[in-house]
């Protein structure tokens, strides 16, 4: 599977993040189909960020810990 480093900057507080994935899958993506059945190996946490801009820390400041 091609890999291509992304990157994504958090809207909260700037930080860059990286993440790899695969440009076929981010297309389907892109094009309708739901994040987890596109991009399965990304984390929660990635998936997240690509959708949602906000980066874990962030998150965790902004909605608390997961229960």
């Amino acid at each position: 599977m091609n890999m291509t480093t992304y990157s994504r900057k958090c809207r909260r507080c700037e930080e860059v993040q990286y993440f790899l994935a695969s440009p076929v899958d981010i297309d389907k993506w892109m094009n309708g189909t739901s994040i987890q059945n596109a991009l399965p190996y990304l984390t929660p946490d990635e998936r997240e960020l690509i959708i949602s801009g906000i980066c874990p820390p962030c998150w965790v400041a902004l909605f608390g810990e997961e229960e």
